[in-house]
């Protein structure tokens, strides 16, 4: 586990979050955001031909396994201060195109292209320096997660670390579960456990607090290079360059070229929906398929994060069930030129059999 001292200042102001219960509001806001995330990078993802983009492949497919990281930290945070993470809701999968909860970024389900990369960019975009923690709508995830920072400390100053952390130990997610990651997942108990969940977050997303285009772990495909934070993986795909060690988010990257082959993607159709297809049509036969099983991994987590952690195993078996799915939906032609996809909508219970 990295060390855990806290190192990100957050700018001073009132705390918008005074209560016990303002937190755990707005870190089941965080489970939310940190959830909203993994559509879209999935259907980037899955457009990606692997054999010809296999470096595009690598960018997205480790950016998603980070998101699902910060989801279970997120999680984590929850649990540590008594509340419930919930993700098995209708909430949790409104129609695309979506906005990021409690903020006015906007979410598209797209096929990796250059308008892909230009959501990712927004969506990871680094905080401006000094720019003021933001509990609600909020211009960057960081500014969100500086005000979850800054009531975390208010409320340990006024009520004691104890009476904060008051959740059941027994219900935290522990290290060694997600692959493919270089960050940790480490249990929440305290502040400063908290403090570095945050930080693990933030910095993956848009560097150190040293504004810095590296996010402090070594990459995982990589062990010899740096980590580059999610934002500036994105630029290095946008740029057809690598950062290396002396670049700067000024200089841009300047190492060893990436390339991206185009024709080698998927030409899935950009926020498909069921109702774009009739009631017994093959494509939304399996579309209907594909939520099922989505929802069905939305109730593994949740049952994970309340207390029976080793159904993350089963999830992700889930998840590979879910990529078969995913690839055959994209072969499958839809209109004007394009495949079908995903339409990630909500399945309750009763009806996922």
């Amino acid at each position: 586990m990295k060390d855990l001292t806290p190192q990100r200042t957050v700018p001073a102001g009132p705390a918008p979050i005074t209560t016990l219960d303002d937190l755990r509001e707005h870190l089941q806001w965080a489970v939310e955001l940190e959830h909203a995330t993994l559509p879209p990078y999935l259907c980037a993802l899955y457009s990606l031909e692997p054999e010809h983009n296999p470096e595009a492949a690598e960018v997205v497919g480790s950016v998603f396994a980070e998101e699902m990281l910060h989801l279970a930290l997120a999680a984590n945070l929850l649990n540590a201060v008594g509340g419930r993470p919930r993700l098995d809701m209708p909430e949790m999968l409104p129609p695309y195109p979506r906005r990021l909860p409690h903020s006015d970024l906007e979410l598209s389900l797209l096929p990796f292209g250059p308008q892909a990369l230009e959501m990712f960019l927004r969506l990871e975009r680094p905080a401006p320096p000094g720019a003021p923690a933001e509990a609600d709508g909020y211009e960057t995830i960081g500014q969100f997660y500086a005000a979850i920072e800054q009531g975390l400390r208010h409320l340990c100053e006024r009520l004691g670390e104890r009476e904060v952390f008051c959740g059941d130990p027994a219900r935290q997610v522990r290290g060694g579960r997600f692959r493919h990651t270089a960050g940790g997942l480490f249990a929440v108990e305290d502040l400063e456990s908290a403090l570095g969940a945050l930080r693990e977050i933030v910095e993956q997303g848009e560097g150190t607090a040293r504004g810095e285009v590296w996010d402090g772990d070594q990459d995982t495909f990589h062990p010899d290079r740096d980590e580059v934070a999610h934002y500036y993986r994105f630029r290095e795909l946008q740029l057809g360059r690598r950062y290396r060690r002396g670049d700067t988010p000024q200089s841009g990257p300047t190492g060893e070229t990436i390339s991206v082959d185009p024709a080698a993607v998927r030409p899935m159709r950009p926020n498909p929906r069921l109702s774009d297809h009739a009631q017994d049509s093959a494509i939304r036969t399996a579309q209907d398929g594909f939520n099922r099983v989505y929802c069905t991994l939305l109730n593994q987590l949740e049952q994970a994060f309340n207390g029976d952690p080793e159904l993350l195993g089963a999830a992700v078996g889930t998840m590979y069930a879910l990529k078969a799915q995913a690839d055959a939906l994209m072969l499958m032609p839809d209109v004007d030129g394009t495949t079908a996809g995903p339409t990630f909508g909500y399945v309750p219970p009763e009806s996922r059999s």
